[in-house]
């Protein structure tokens, strides 16, 4: 008689091994989509939108009134440039100056775009936001951008014609150019077109204001930095007319080394190339840019934040007081 065989069943004891969870290729593109989403909405509700307030925008015809132009002005033509000039002046001269009734269109519509991107973004949920939402205010910036490009290329020539009158043996006539740039792009975005002035009157008072501004700064920096000082250029100075002794010369010396070392690498070499601290002739914002392969606005945006390091170092240390107190 042949035995049973018996067959031994798994035991229920034994424990299955884990499964691998494998996320699905559009499961990983989703959350990569809705992260992109949420970092483009912080951006966005961040982002600062200003606009010069005006009662039109409130008529139910503000849409209507900032986006009919004006009947089109017949060209002015330049007045000829007088003397040698580069490219880019004799490219501000082709420009066609505004009317008034087209620059009080184009400042119209600049800030309208710009209310009505401020207003619909009002409307949004910050945490609900859609792609389509912001792509619609965003569209409305861009539009806006393009309004104010209009309004600050046909004002550069402006900028020209009162630097000529602001250049001086300390100041090249295209830094000063460069200067004048930004402060008209600053009163593009100031500029109250619903008072009904012209924005050349305006724009005029700011840039000679901002040139009296650098001016004043420029010789402050020229007599608080001396291209004489030893222990930036290793040349033996002349003893100073002001009243100080050779030990509180060597304090500020020190003092002024340390401020130059708390800067960033480029902040540094921007300034003392720029004050002829290394024992070389100032360089020029151009110049050190070609060296250092940026262009020259880049050079003084560089320099002017050192500049403010260096002023706020100056005060934590109280250096004034305490060379007025020495003097």
């Amino acid at each position: 008689m042949i035995a049973p065989v018996k067959i031994r069943r798994p035991s229920k004891s034994r424990v299955a091994s884990p499964a691998v969870v494998v996320r699905a290729p559009d499961a990983v593109a989703t959350e990569e989509r809705r992260a992109a989403l949420r970092a483009r909405r912080q951006a966005f509700f961040v982002r600062k939108i200003d606009y010069i307030p005006c009662r039109e925008f409130l008529a139910p015809e503000a849409e209507a009134l900032a986006s009919t132009p004006p009947a089109s002005a017949p060209a002015r033509p330049a007045a000829e440039p007088s003397g040698r000039i580069d490219s880019y002046l004799a490219g501000l001269y082709e420009t066609r100056l505004l009317s008034r009734e087209e620059e009080q269109y184009h400042f119209r519509r600049m800030n309208w775009l710009r209310f009505r991107a401020a207003t619909d973004r009002g409307r949004f949920d910050e945490k609900r936001a859609t792609a389509r939402q912001i792509d619609a205010v965003e569209a409305l910036l861009s539009a806006s951008e393009v309004e104010r490009a209009i309004l600050i290329t046909s004002n550069l020539r402006l900028v020209v014609s009162i630097a000529k009158k602001f250049v001086t043996v300390d100041d090249l006539f295209d830094e000063l150019v460069a200067e004048g740039n930004v402060a008209l792009m600053r009163a593009v975005d100031k500029f109250n077109f619903a008072l009904g002035n012209r924005f050349s009157t305006y724009a005029t008072y700011a840039i000679q204001r901002h040139f009296f501004r650098i001016s004043h700064r420029g010789r402050q920096q020229r007599r608080r930095f001396t291209p004489a000082d030893e222990s930036l250029r290793s040349v033996p100075a002349a003893e100073p007319a002001q009243g100080c002794n050779s030990v509180q010369i060597d304090q500020l010396k020190q003092l002024f080394a340390k401020f130059l070392g708390e800067l960033e690498p480029r902040e540094q070499q921007i300034v003392v190339a720029r004050f002829g601290f290394d024992g070389r002739a100032p360089r020029t914002f151009r110049e050190l840019g070609a060296e250092m392969g940026v262009c020259k606005e880049r050079i003084r945006q560089i320099q002017t934040r050192a500049m403010e390091k260096i002023r706020g170092m100056a005060t934590e240390a109280k250096l004034e007081q305490t060379v007025g107190d020495w003097l």
